[in-house]
């Protein structure tokens, strides 16, 4: 067995180009392809100005977005009583998330029974409470609305759950008032 020479390296070697002119085309396709491929990619790339897909990362707006202050300072004026918020608005827009469902121990509206004993410590108790926050509750429950706002909150929460709280005197009628009584 070990005597049996190996003899295929002695054939002659066979490829895919056997005629001389499958040598031509090779030799021709082999300069022209790359050739056609790169000047199809040149004319690709200076074609205009692309942008990619779905992206306006270089607009003016968005430069702009991306470079606007991280705060930014609203003032408002508390003299003008026709844009302040009225007490249900305020509880619909921030209070009703806990006080409509009693989550985090906050009173449901409406229930007597729990607001019985918050309602004997007075007006300006919870008001007081409601601003500066109080348990679970943020400051002003989390919103950004005026002292007063917050106070028709409290007397709108509060009545009902049984309280006979008056509104309060909006900013202005009340600063009005007080140089009308001099």
């Amino acid at each position: 067995m070990s005597d049996a020479k190996d003899l295929s390296h002695d054939l002659p070697h066979e490829g895919p180009i056997r005629t001389p002119k499958q040598l031509i085309w090779a030799v021709v396709l082999a300069f022209l392809v790359p050739i056609v491929l790169i000047i199809l990619m040149a004319n690709f790339v200076a074609t205009g100005d692309k942008k990619a897909a779905g992206t306006e990362a270089l607009a003016a707006e968005a430069t702009a977005l991306r470079i606007q202050p991280v705060a930014m300072v609203t003032i408002r004026s508390t003299s003008d009583a026709a844009s302040l918020r009225t007490g249900e608005q305020v509880f619909q827009g921030q209070c009703a998330a806990c006080h409509a469902t009693g989550a985090a121990g906050a009173p449901k509206l409406g229930d007597a029974g729990a607001w019985g004993p918050r309602i004997g410590q007075g007006f300006d108790a919870l008001v007081h409470s409601a601003v500066a926050g109080k348990g679970a509750m943020g400051a002003q429950g989390g919103g950004d609305f005026s002292d007063f706002e917050i106070s028709r909150a409290v007397v709108y929460m509060a009545n009902q759950g049984g309280a006979k709280f008056d509104e309060p005197k909006a900013p202005a009628a009340a600063s009005a008032a007080a140089s009308g009584a001099e």
